[in-house]
C-alpha cells in the first residue's frame, strides 16, 4: 500500500475532531482507550513532541507485524520509525539490529541510543570497534551484518528486527549489494525496517520487499517539516528563485530570468580580445550592469548570511582544495562569528577531544591552523580531514559554535548536521570521469540539510549566481523529485563460495533470481517485448515498399551493403596497420627524446620523460602498471606533466632530437616544469613537425570489391528507374531489422542475468579447484572468509604463499595493494615501493592479477558489468611500510604526498583485510597469521589509533 502524506502534521487530526456527534465522539473515545494500550502510546511519551502522521502510519504498521519501507526528505524525522522498532524489541523481549552505511553514522546512533536506553542495552560492531555485541540493541554496519549472516553468526539468535537506515545507499555501485544480500538472506521471522531518503520508484521497490521480506507497508512523506525557500545570491541582491503564481503554482522569478537574458547578450570578455568593438553606450552599459552582477565570494556570502540571519550555514564545494581554501579566504578576510565566551567555549572542547593527540603531530596534522578557524566560528569538512578533527566539526556545529562550514557532498550523506542555509557555489560537479551538471536527487539531497526542526520556521538554499546560469534549469532542480532507486547488485566470488556452501548451487541461484536487480531487469522486458512486436509490423510495411518488378530487391540490397561493409573494412584495416606502426615507433622512444605529438589535446612539442613501456619491456620501470601498449609521459612546451594514450599516435612518431632530462627534475613542481619546458622550446622550437603522404587506398586493388561492382551492375534491379527509392526503403528495413535484433537480444540478455553472471563465476571457482559441485572445498572454505573488491587475488597469494616470509611492514605494503585505489588519474610517475622481498611479493601479486584477468576473459566475467578482478594499485605500498615499520606521521604524510584523513582511512581498510588474511591463513603458515597481526599492531598507533572514526 502507497500512503501518500504531503499535508501539514496536525491535518488529519484537527478535520476529524469537527462536528462529530456523540456516538462518533464515544467512539473516538473508545479508539484513543484502545490506542492507550498500544506499544505506540507508551513509545510517543518518551518525546516531548507530538508525532507526524506518516510516523504514526508507519509505527502502527510495524505492531502489527508488517515490514515497513519509510522514504521522507531528509530532516522530516524518519528514523523515529527505526527507534520504535528497538522500543518494540525491548517490549517483546528481541534483539534488534540497526544497520547504517557508514560508520560515522553507527557511531553517532550508538551515542543516541545509548543515552535514551542505557549503555547496557546498547551494542556496536564496526570495522574498528566492537562494544557489547550481545546486547540487545547492537548498531552496525550494514557489512557487519551480511557478514554474520554468511558465518551464521550466534549472535543472529533472538533476532526479531533489523533497522536498515538509509537503504537508499543500495543504488551505490561499489557498496549496494550488500543491502540486498541482507534483505534476501535475513531470516524471514525477522521483521525489516527499511529508512530511505524520498525516491520517485518507492512502488516499486516495496512491491519487491513485499515479494521477498512478505508483507510490507510503504510509506512514502513528501511534506518537509520545515519550509525551503531556493534563492540565487547575484552581486548584493538575494532573488527568490520563484514567486507565487495562481493556484500557489510557481513560477521562475522574471526578475531572475531577467537578469540572466541581459548577462546572455553581454559579450564576455574573450569576445572583446578577438576584437569585437563596442560603442561607449554599450561600455556605459555593461558597467553600470557589472556593478550590480557578480559572483560573491566566500567571505562576501558568508557576511551576507549573517548579515541576515540565515546562519549556521553549509556551503558545498565540490573539491577537498577548495573546502581548506574557503576557510583560508573567511580568516584573511577577518571573519569572527564567534564571540569571547563561544570561542573560550571551542577552544576547552577541541583540547578535551584531541588530548589524546601526540604533540609532535599536531603540528603535522594543520592543528593550529583548524583551531584558529573553529574558534572564529568557521570550519571546513571533508573526507581527507583527520576523523577526530571531522568528528569536532560535527559536534560543534550541532552545538552552534560553528556557524560555517565549507563541505563536499559527502556530507550530505547522513551525518545530522542540519544547517539553517545551504550555499551551492555551483551546479556542476566532476563525477570521477567528467565535470556533469548534478542531477535533482543529488540537489534535493545537498539543500535537504537546510532548515532544522524545531529550531528554524524556515529553511533557505542559496545557489551563486554564475554567468551563464539558466533559472529555468535551476528551478527544475529544485521542483523535481526524481530520485530513483537503482539496484547496483552483481554477485561477487566470496559471495558465490558462501551462498553454495550453505544453500548449494541450484538453491543459490533461486535466491539470486529474487534480488532487485533481476526484478527491475525483468519488468523493463515487457516494455521492450512490446517494440519488438511494433517493429515486426513496420518490417512487413518496408518489405512491401521494397519489392521490384525487374528482381529480388532484398538480394540488390544485400550486395550493396557487402560492397559498403567491404570498403569500410579495408578502411578500418588501414588504420590499424597504422596504428601498429605507431606503436612500434613508440617503442623506440627514450627518455630525453623531443617529439611532436600529432593529434590530441596535448598535441605539438613534447618531451619523453618516461617511455611507459608494457610489462616485460620496461627493464623493469613502471613493469606494474602497464598492459595495453606504450603509455609515454610527456613535458608539453604548455609545462603539463600527461602520461599520452595511443590514440594520440594515429601515425608514426619519430624523435625530432634530445634532451637531457636533469636528475633534479619533478614533475610535481612547476618550478622544475617551467625550467624544463623553457628549455625544451629554446631546443627544438623552431623545428617544424613532419608531413605524412597519404597512401592509396587498399579498395583500388581488392579483388573483393570488383567482384561486388560486377555482379551489382549485372543484377536486374540494377537498371530499374526507382533504384533508389527502393534502395532508402530497403536501408529502412535493413536498419530496422538490426534494431529488432537488438532488442531481442536485450531481452534474451535481461532474462536470469543474475543467475547467468552467477554460473560463469562458479565454473571458474570449479575451474580453480574452490568448488566441486555443491562442495565447498579448503580453497574455497579460506575464499568465504575474504571479503573486498579483490577476494579472489587475496585467496590465490594465500594459496601461492606469495607474502610468506615478508616481514610485517612488507606485508603491509603487500595487503595495501588489495585496498588502495589512487584518486590522481594514470599521469603520474610509477608509485614508490619498498625493495627486496616485498617488490618481488608485489610483482608476484601482479603477476597472479594477470593470470586471473586471463581466466575471467576467458570465462566472460567482466569488469564493465561490476564483477572481476581490477588491477591491485601499488600507490599505498610505501606509505603502509612505512607507517607498519615505526616511521613517524610527519616523515610518512610527506612521502605519501596524502591528506591525514585519507590516510586513516587507507590504513583501516589495510588492518581490516589484515584480520581477514590472519584468520583465513592455512594453519600450516602459522607465521603469516602472527605478522599479519603483527602488522595490524604496526599500523594501529598514534594517529590512526586515536581516530575513532573511519
Amino acid at each position: 500500500m502507497i500512503v501518500l502524506l504531503s499535508a501539514a502534521p496536525g491535518t488529519l487530526e484537527s478535520t476529524m475532531k469537527e462536528d462529530l456527534s456523540p456516538a462518533e465522539r464515544y467512539a473516538a473515545a473508545r479508539q484513543r482507550a484502545a490506542e492507550q494500550a498500544t506499544a505506540l502510546a507508551s513509545f510517543r511519551e518518551m518525546y516531548d513532541f507530538g508525532l507526524d502522521p506518516f510516523q504514526i502510519e508507519s509505527c502502527q504498521a510495524l505492531e502489527a507485524g508488517k515490514g515497513v519501507l519509510v522514504a521522507a526528505p531528509t530532516g522530516s524525522g524518519k528514523t523515529i520509525v527505526g527507534e520504535f522498532a528497538v522500543h518494540l524489541a525491548l517490549m517483546q523481549g528481541k534483539k534488534c539490529f540497526y544497520t547504517t552505511p557508514i560508520k560515522a553514522l553507527s557511531n553517532q546512533k550508538y551515542s543516541d541510543l545509548s543515552r535514551r536506553y542505557g549503555a547496557a542495552k546498547v551494542g556496536l560492531l564496526t570495522g574498528d570497534n566492537s562494544v557489547n555485541s550481545d546486547a540487545p540493541i547492537v548498531v552496525m554496519t550494514t557489512e557487519v551484518l551480511r557478514n554474520m549472516l554468511y558465518a551464521g553468526s550466534q549472535t543472529l539468535l533472538g533476532l526479531g528486527y533489523v533497522v536498515m537506515d538509509e537503504v537508499h545507499y543500495l543504488s551505490d555501485r561499489f557498496r549496494g549489494a550488500v543491502w540486498e544480500e541482507v534483505i534476501i538472506h535475513l531470516p524471514a521471522s525477522v521483521t525489516l525496517v527499511s529508512l530511505s531518503a524520498t525516491v520517485s520508484n518507492a512502488e516499486e521497490f516495496g512491491d519487491w520487499l513485499d515479494t521477498v521480506r512478505g508483507d510490507t507497508e510503504v510509506i512514502v512523506s513528501e511534506h518537509r517539516p520545515v519550509p525551503l525557500f531556493q534563492h540565487v545570491l547575484a552581486g548584493r541582491r538575494m532573488y527568490d528563485l520563484f514567486e507565487e503564481g495562481e493556484g500557489h503554482k510557481k513560477a521562475v522569478n522574471p526578475d531572475l530570468a531577467r537578469l540572466a537574458r541581459t548577462e546572455a547578450t553581454r559579450p564576455s570578455y574573450t569576445d572583446r580580445r578577438r576584437g569585437r568593438a563596442m560603442r561607449e553606450a554599450d561600455r556605459e552599459r555593461e558597467r553600470r550592469q557589472r556593478a550590480r552582477v557578480w559572483t560573491p565570494g566566500r567571505p562576501e556570502v558568508i557576511e551576507r548570511l549573517d548579515s541576515e540571519g540565515l546562519l549556521p550555514a553549509i556551503t558545498f564545494i565540490f573539491s577537498r582544495a577548495a573546502c581548506q581554501a574557503a576557510v583560508e579566504q573567511c580568516l584573511y578576510a577577518g571573519l569572527r562569528l564567534n564571540n569571547e565566551e563561544e570561542r573560550e567555549q571551542v577552544r576547552a572542547l577541541v583540547e578535551e577531544r584531541t588530548a589524546s593527540i601526540p604533540p609532535e603531530d599536531l603540528h603535522v596534522l594543520g592543528y593550529y591552523e583548524w583551531l584558529e578557524g573553529l574558534e572564529r566560528g568557521i570550519a571546513a569538512h571533508h573526507a581527507g580531514m583527520l576523523p577526530t578533527f571531522k568528528e569536532v566539526v560535527e559536534e560543534l556545529f550541532v552545538r552552534g559554535l560553528v556557524k560555517a562550514v565549507f563541505a563536499t557532498e559527502t556530507l550530505a550523506l547522513g551525518i545530522n548536521m542540519p544547517a539553517r542555509s545551504v550555499v551551492l557555489e555551483k551546479l556542476v560537479k566532476w563525477n570521477g570521469e567528467q565535470h556533469a551538471d548534478i542531477t535533482p536527487g543529488e540537489y534535493t539531497q545537498l539543500t535537504g540539510r537546510a532548515g532544522r526542526r524545531g529550531i528554524d520556521v524556515e529553511g533557505h538554499a542559496v545557489v551563486l549566481w554564475q554567468r551563464g546560469m539558466n533559472p529555468e534549469h535551476l528551478a527544475g532542480l529544485a521542483g523535481t523529485r526524481t530520485y530513483p532507486l537503482r539496484s547496483s547488485f552483481k554477485p561477487s566470488y566470496n559471495m558465490a563460495v558462501n551462498l553454495v556452501e550453505q544453500f548449494g548451487r541450484h538453491r543459490s541461484r533461486e535466491l539470486l533470481e529474487t534480488s532487485f536487480a533481476q526484478f527491475q531487469a525483468d519488468k523493463s522486458v515487457v516494455g521492450i517485448s512490446r517494440q519488438v512486436q511494433r517493429n515486426e509490423e513496420g518490417l512487413a510495411g518496408y518489405q512491401e515498399s521494397m519489392t521490384c518488378h525487374l528482381g529480388d530487391f532484398e538480394e540488390y540490397a544485400r550486395l550493396r551493403r557487402e560492397l559498403k561493409d567491404r570498403e569500410t573494412e579495408l578502411a578500418r584495416q588501414g588504420a590499424v596497420e597504422r596504428r601498429a606502426e605507431a606503436a612500434v615507433a613508440l617503442e623506440k622512444l627514450k627518455p630525453g627524446d623531443v617529439i611532436h605529438v600529432p593529434t590530441g589535446k596535448y598535441a605539438g612539442l613534447a618531451l619523453v620523460l618516461d617511455p611507459g613501456l608494457p610489462a616485460g619491456r620496461s627493464n623493469g620501470h613502471r613493469g606494474f602498471e602497464q598492459h595495453d601498449g606504450p603509455r609515454p609521459l610527456v613535458l608539453t612546451v604548455e609545462r603539463q606533466v600527461k602520461r599520452l594514450a595511443s590514440m594520440d599516435f594515429p601515425v608514426p612518431v619519430e624523435p625530432l632530437e634530445r634532451m637531457r632530462i636533469p636528475k633534479s627534475f619533478n614533475p610535481r613542481s612547476p618550478q622544475s616544469r617551467r625550467d624544463l619546458a623553457s628549455a625544451l622550446r629554446s631546443k627544438a622550437g623552431h623545428i617544424p613537425s613532419e608531413r605524412h603522404r597519404k597512401r592509396r587506398a587498399a579498395a583500388a586493388d581488392d579483388r573483393e570489391i570488383a567482384r561486388l561492382r560486377t555482379a551489382l551492375r549485372a543484377h536486374p534491379c540494377h537498371g530499374c528507374n526507382d533504384r533508389e527509392d527502393h534502395a532508402r526503403w530497403a536501408e529502412r528495413y535493413h536498419r530496422l531489422l538490426r534494431d529488432t535484433s537488438q532488442l531481442e537480444r536485450r531481452i534474451e540478455g535481461r532474462t536470469n542475468t543474475i543467475a547467468r553472471t552467477f554460473d560463469r563465476i562458479v565454473a571458474l571457482l570449479t575451474e580453480m579447484d574452490y568448488l566441486r559441485g555443491d562442495e565447498v572445498t579448503e580453497h574455497g572454505k579460506r575464499l568465504a572468509r575474504l571479503y573486498g573488491e579483490l577476494d579472489l587475488l587475496a585467496s590465490e597469494c594465500l594459496r601461492e604463499g606469495v607474502w610468506e616470509g615478508l616481514t610485517p611492514a612488507e606485508l603491509a605494503a603487500c595487503v595495501s595493494a588489495l585496498v588502495y585505489e589512487s584518486r590522481m588519474a594514470d599521469d603520474a610517475m610509477a608509485p614508490k615501493v619498498p625493495s627486496g622481498r616485498a617488490k618481488a611479493a608485489l610483482g608476484e601479486m601482479v603477476r597472479i592479477w594477470g593470470r586471473l584477468d586471463a581466466l575471467e576473459e576467458e570465462f566472460r566475467i567482466t569488469q564493465t558489468e561490476g564483477v572481476g578482478q581490477r588491477e591491485p594499485d601499488l600507490g599505498f605500498a610505501w606509505a603502509a611500510y612505512m607507517w607498519a615499520g615505526g616511521k613517524g606521521l610527519d616523515e610518512v604524510l610527506r612521502e605519501a604526498e596524502m591528506p591525514a584523513g585519507d590516510f586513516v582511512r587507507w590504513c583501516k581498510q589495510v588492518i581490516d583485510v589484515l584480520g581477514q588474511i590472519a584468520a583465513a591463513a592455512p594453519a600450516e603458515s602459522s607465521t603469516l597469521a602472527k605478522n599479519a597481526r603483527k602488522a595490524v599492531d604496526g599500523l594501529l598507533r598514534g594517529v590512526v589509533a586515536y581516530s575513532s572514526v573511519g
